[in-house]
């Protein structure tokens, strides 16, 4: 009989020191479910183009996460690119776009970036357009 006690009491004591042990192993390392970009490229190249003829290209992308993509800012690298993007939130699996329009004003190389932040699992992504502006 000493000994069932016994037992009992040590399986009422450890039980709740293993519950809060594996409470706290799941606290470190909680199952959480985020977006994420898949992106069919990150860089293009325009090439040569004519001054003054303003070029455009769409950077496609999937959500390859669990949970809706929300992209909350793009910015352009400077007043000489446009941008423009899918402003509803992208559910897992469907896919999205960042538009960047070079004015293309001035003769020369150019190489601009775009910044994408959102609530993916790689937040910031930096785009890149280049090319040349020719007579």
């Amino acid at each position: 009989m000493k000994k069932i006690c016994l037992i009992l009491m040590v399986g009422m004591i450890t039980t709740p020191l293993l519950a809060q042990r594996l409470a706290f192993i799941n606290f470190l390392s909680p199952n959480v479910s985020t977006p994420a970009f898949l992106w069919t490229s990150t860089t293009y190249d325009f090439g040569k183009i004519k001054v003054n003829n303003p070029v455009t290209h769409e950077f496609r992308f999937t959500n390859s996460g669990d949970v809706p993509l929300v992209i909350s800012s793009v910015q352009a690298s400077c007043g000489c690119t446009v941008t423009a993007y899918t402003k509803d939130p992208i559910p897992p699996g469907a896919e999205g776009y960042v538009k960047a329009t070079y004015n293309a004003a001035k003769i020369g190389a150019f190489s601009k970036t775009v910044t994408v932040n959102a609530n993916a699992e790689e937040s910031i992504v930096q785009l890149m357009i280049k090319g040349e502006v020719v007579e």
